[in-house]
């Protein structure tokens, strides 16, 4: 049969992905890509340390990510991004241009980080009072803020899970559970974070817009978008703020009839029905701030 009528395949534009080894959700990510897009995806070494600073500071070394960005200019993409939250913002501000700087040297093509995507973000949908959700440690979630503070964003709330290990394992309803927690005051935050590359959040950010009525981001999320934003194209996400316009619908504020995102902080996920009481360490401890 011939089938030279088809002329295909079409051509595909390359967005390069340099993840740390332990990234688990690659297919999340291209849920927010577009059918001409592809991602070629990379990963940095393995280490044999838990999610963690020091962690953080290994899996973003200008030399490791000069050799991931590398492995990927075969292939030619027009764009690389560093799939890491923690990994782009443990270096603060300043710490993230260099990433940024390193690997368009190692590559000679633009480059994004999640950290920076997500400050571009922020500004794009002009906030400046934030809530966070994080699955991280005490220690690896002040940087976080400490980060966010320093380029002018305030941190109204923020509810962090504890973990070292197996963040992709972390279900919606716990996503959900711990937004609520981060989204406590009656106009507090123009929008909430989500934190962490390795932590799902697709489905779950058009049911928290609704319910919470403020934008929702995640990680990933602003990772594809401002990616995707270097090649002139629009990330596929309907029904989120930051990449469906018809989305946003201005200042969203949670009103008094809202019994989920209003009042005191309710009590750890520890203390709910189903969800088993971690040990009293640093690495599995849950928290308010």
């Amino acid at each position: 049969m011939d089938i030279s009528f088809l002329g295909g395949p079409a051509p595909q534009r390359g967005v390069g992905v340099v993840a740390p080894f332990d990234f688990a959700l690659d297919r999340e990510l291209w849920r927010w890509v577009p059918d001409e897009v592809s991602l070629h995806m990379t990963r940095t070494p393995f280490v044999p340390v838990e999610v963690s600073l020091d962690l953080a500071r290994m899996v973003s070394e200008h030399e490791t990510l000069g050799e991931a960005v590398r492995t990927l200019n075969a292939i030619a993409p027009e764009v690389v991004a560093y799939a890491c939250t923690s990994g782009s913002f443990v270096g603060g501000v300043a710490g993230e241009r260099a990433m940024c700087e390193a690997m368009t040297w190692a590559g000679a093509v633009p480059s994004v980080t999640t950290s920076g995507a997500l400050l571009d973000a922020l500004a794009e949908l002009g906030v400046r009072r934030v809530a966070l959700v994080t699955p991280y440690t005490v220690s690896v979630t002040r940087a976080l803020e400490a980060y966010i503070a320093e380029a002018g964003v305030a941190v109204t709330g923020c509810a962090f899970m504890g973990l070292t290990r197996h963040i992709w394992k972390v279900p919606y309803r716990d996503v959900a559970d711990m937004a609520r927690r981060a989204v406590t005051a009656e106009g507090a935050a123009d929008a909430l974070f989500i934190s962490c590359t390795n932590l799902p959040t697709y489905d779950v950010i058009p049911q928290l817009e609704a319910e919470l009525r403020i934008p929702v981001i995640s990680a990933n999320q602003v990772t594809m978008w401002a990616a995707l934003r270097r090649l002139g194209t629009r990330a596929v996400g309907p029904y989120q703020a930051l990449t469906d316009p018809s989305a946003r619908t201005g200042p969203l504020v949670p009103g008094p009839a809202d019994p989920a995102v209003a009042g005191p902080v309710g009590p750890p996920v520890a203390d709910m029905p189903g969800v088993p009481e971690a040990p009293d360490t640093e690495q599995q401890q849950e928290g308010w701030t």
